[in-house]
């Protein structure tokens, strides 16, 4: 279903005129509105979408209204990735198992490297009325599945931009994040105008590319497809293409590429590794941690 498809510029000689054709617009090999729940669209998931777009295996959309009850989630544990959780609109407290604790602002971003394994929470700042974001999973390769877990916080001034462009995690031009990314990886949002038009062009060996909008749509020039509307996801063909972008509307959205990560990936319930040994290790790790809150009286 998702595979690579080739494509060549063809020049040939009518008349004496060299024309050449251009290359098709990168083709849409899938798309979905993921599954909603609450507040939360499931638009990936490490057992169907992110198989073929890993390293990214997860993404949730989420947006709460406050006032509806919603207090946030509670101190659960995760092994073998990292997160990456975007922050669009509202403040959260956030607290881990690394000791870090404090307060997210709208626009910035939590990164959390869980590693060998780690528990974390998030719930909304008293007094805010909504929160919104996109959470991602990464999977992590072999040489960190299992390293201590680590964690950082950037404020919306510490997330570096270009253009339209909010660099997540990765380099876009000049602009580069202040997370080690674990492999070559991009995760960029982009904001564009109603009419707009942005190219991304993927640094070489990112083969793996998909959009997620949330708000407004874009038309990504692929004659075949409508365009990508607010709560979906669409994953590109396997390649290296640039892709063009139009916004239908003023328009938000989140973009991934990276080089295909090479290993399997083996699932627990909040834990992806490459193998059945190294998941057992950080399950074991997320246990440790599990009996130690629960002995401070911070965890039921």
């Amino acid at each position: 279903m998702i595979q690579t498809q080739a494509r060549t510029a063809v020049a040939s000689a009518r008349e004496g005129q060299d024309i050449r054709e251009a290359p098709e617009p990168r083709a849409i090999v899938h798309r979905t509105r993921g599954a909603r729940h609450g507040g939360i669209t499931r638009l990936m998931s490490p057992g169907d979408l992110g198989e073929f777009l890993k390293p990214f295996v997860f993404l949730d959309l989420f947006g709460f209204d406050t006032t509806g009850g919603h207090k946030g989630f509670g101190l659960h544990p995760h092994s073998g990735i990292a997160t990456l959780t975007y922050l669009m609109e509202g403040d959260t407290l956030y607290d881990d198992t690394t000791g870090e604790r404090g307060t997210l602002h709208g626009g910035g971003v939590e990164w959390m490297r869980a590693g060998n394994g780690v528990w974390h929470t998030g719930a909304p700042a008293p007094g805010v009325a909504r929160v919104s974001g996109f959470q991602l999973w990464v999977a992590l390769p072999a040489s960190e599945e299992n390293a201590p877990a680590h964690s950082m916080y950037l404020a919306p001034a510490q997330v570096p931009q270009e253009g339209p462009v909010r660099v997540l995690l990765g380099r876009h031009g000049a602009a580069q994040s202040a997370i080690a990314a674990p492999a070559p990886i991009n995760y960029l949002a982009v904001e564009l105008k109603d009419g707009e038009r942005w190219r991304y062009v993927p640094p070489a060996g990112h083969t793996v590319g998909w959009v997620a909008v949330s708000a407004g749509a874009v038309d990504v020039g692929d004659p075949r497809s409508d365009p990508v509307g607010t709560g979906e996801l669409a994953v590109f063909e396997e390649s290296q293409d640039a892709i063009d972008f139009v916004a239908q509307g003023d328009t938000r959205f989140v973009l991934g590429s990276a080089a295909k990560h090479p290993h399997d990936l083996v699932m627990g319930h909040y834990s992806v590794h490459t193998s059945r040994a190294t998941l057992e290790q950080g399950e074991a790790e997320i246990r440790r941690i599990g009996t130690t809150l629960r002995q401070e009286g911070r965890l039921g």
